[in-house]
């Protein structure tokens, strides 16, 4: 008994535009009919959106069809976040590593540099070995002349300021020096010798007297011009003392005793 085979049939577009409008109509019922069987059979949401081909919209849904394309909206949108999420965890996860390649080996450079970990390197690797390590080495010297240097020169910047100053300071003591020239005083042991007359070379009593008494009034002038009151003038003349007027003698009792 032969049976009877359905032909089967292929799947390309319908040219005839009566039969595919039919067509249409069918196979929309069947997809609508399998979407409301599946949402019942298997507790689900599900929601059907076509366009016809003159543009028509046709759709079903087990609840809302609004509700059903928010939640998929939701869901788009949270997927496409967890997966921009992902691919920057991911780039960071890489760089992490390259970091931690890179670490890994300036740690072990920095150890040959110390001299460690020699022992697997061929005679090139210790050859560029030996480069590195003058080189750094020679980085080091002359960051360490150039230091040298700039401490020598605020040396020498500040001895000349010092030098500037000293010489300022001199300047205006010679200036001081300078403004505040008087007359001489005599010393107490010139005086003393010329009022002894011990040998043949003395002065004699009346020109010793003279003399002292020109001296004592030039430097009790000079006492009496000053400021400085609590200054004490004293000269010894033999047993014969002279202080400040103010304390024990005046002038003119002072002049009496050197004349008489």
């Amino acid at each position: 008994m032969v049976k009877m085979m359905r032909e089967k049939i292929k799947i390309k577009k319908i040219d005839y535009l009566p039969a595919r409008q039919v067509t249409f109509s069918k196979r929309r019922r069947g997809l609508f009919k399998k979407a409301a069987e599946l949402s019942v059979l298997c507790e689900s949401e599900v929601a059907v959106v076509i366009f016809s081909a003159t543009g028509k919209l046709f759709d079903y849904s087990s609840s809302s069809i609004e509700d059903v394309i928010e939640r998929y909206k939701a869901h788009t949108n949270g997927v496409e976040k967890s997966n921009k999420q992902f691919l920057e965890l991911q780039l960071e996860n890489e760089k992490h590593i390259k970091l931690s390649k890179e670490l890994e080996e300036k740690s072990r450079q920095l150890r040959q540099m110390k001299g460690e970990d020699l022992e697997g390197l061929n005679l090139d690797e210790l050859l560029k070995l030996e480069q590195l390590v003058e080189g750094s080495l020679g980085r080091v010297i002359e960051t360490k002349e150039e230091l040298i240097m700039s401490e020598i020169m605020s040396l020498e910047k500040k001895g000349a300021e010092l030098v500037e100053t000293n010489n300022q300071l001199r300047q205006r003591m010679a200036m001081l020096s300078g403004g505040n020239t008087g007359p001489a005083l005599v010393e107490p042991e010139t005086l003393n010798t010329n009022i002894g007359g011990g040998g043949e070379d003395g002065m004699s009593s009346e020109s010793a007297t003279m003399a002292t008494s020109t001296s004592c009034n030039s430097a009790l002038s000079l006492s009496l011009e000053d400021d400085c009151s609590d200054v004490t003038l004293s000269l010894k003349l033999g047993n014969l003392q002279l202080r400040d007027p103010n304390t024990e003698r005046t002038i003119e009792n002072i002049r009496e005793e050197i004349y008489s």
